[in-house]
């Protein structure tokens, strides 16, 4: 009896010391691991993303000029109007699923914030956007400022001059603070999550490399026809302390920051050959003085091509 629990017992301490008793462990921690791991390149939201900007934002003022304007009264809402609601839906949700595919994120009450922020801030850049245009229809100078304008010294009583100022305050100054904060904010929250210990997961596929010129074309619009240099500029910059900050950590920046940063840095390249082309241009230096000097699309359309055209 004694030897026959003697053997026992040490059959026991045996298997509780063998090494493979711990290769299950082993491998499910792998199979974890492969599971956890997330994409190498977001296509298909980055896809959605600059498709989505390029048709419902960027191609909206395209479509209220080049339609006929029987087609759309202007009393009515015009396509442009449309996309631009199907926009305010759209962008919102895109924005939840970016931030989701972030390891680091905003408190969950943040993230709802500045997605309200950004809905409302849109929203009313919608309804200013939509009279601005239909006044460029109506002869309407974006050159020039609300009170220089022709059209509107006409206007009688003389206080709805200042009725239009308001509206392009609300326009131009509120709901583009309001809609481009929290944009940024929350693409520089995901471009923080960004980062990897393996220098092979930066390696960009050709479809990333593809959709930079797109993406940072855009990027250029924004920045241009929303007069949001310096919110540009400062997340750029902090995007690049990041890296370097990552960097010194031994950090790599994974696919998806290279895309994001690809994409700042070739608008920052656009903004500045769109400034130095329109440097010496003395009416619309006089429409956007000082130290900052970032005309507008629009404005050129309006001075230069909409009469030739």
């Amino acid at each position: 009896m004694e030897g026959r629990a003697e053997g026992a017992m040490r059959k026991r301490q045996s298997s509780a010391v063998h090494p493979s008793s711990f290769q299950p462990s082993r491998h499910g921690s792998r199979e974890s691991d492969s599971l956890l791991k997330k994409p190498l390149f977001h296509l298909d939201l980055w896809f959605y993303f600059t498709l989505q900007n390029w048709v419902l934002d960027f191609g909206r003022p395209i479509v209220m000029v080049a339609l006929p304007l029987e087609w759309f009264p202007l009393n009515k809402p015009s396509a442009g109007d449309y996309f631009h609601m199907a926009y305010n839906v759209i962008t919102p949700f895109l924005l939840l699923k970016l931030i989701e595919r972030s390891p680091k994120t905003l408190p969950r009450s943040a993230v709802y914030i500045c997605i309200i922020t950004f809905v409302m801030g849109a929203s009313i850049h919608l309804v200013g956007d939509s009279v601005n245009h239909r006044l460029v229809l109506s002869g309407y100078q974006l050159h020039l400022s609300v009170r220089e304008n022709p059209i509107m010294k006409d206007l009688q009583p003389a206080s709805l001059v200042d009725s239009f100022e308001l509206l392009y305050y609300y326009d131009e100054k509120l709901g583009h603070s309001m809609w481009y904060v929290p944009f940024f904010l929350i693409l520089f929250v995901y471009f923080t999550g960004c980062f990897t210990n393996t220098r092979e997961e930066g390696t960009m596929p050709l479809s990333a490399c593809m959709l930079v010129a797109p993406s940072a074309l855009y990027y250029w619009y924004l920045v241009t026809e929303g007069q949001i240099f310096i919110l540009f500029i400062f997340t750029f910059f902090a995007m690049m302390a990041t890296v370097m900050h990552q960097k010194r950590k031994g950090f790599f920046l994974d696919s998806n920051g290279r895309f994001l940063l690809y994409s700042f840095g070739l608008a920052l390249g656009l903004v500045s050959a769109w400034v130095a082309s329109l440097w010496n241009d003395p009416v619309l230096r006089k429409r956007y003085p000082g130290v900052i000097y970032v005309p507008e699309p629009w404005s050129f359309y309006t001075l230069h091509i909409k009469d030739w055209h």
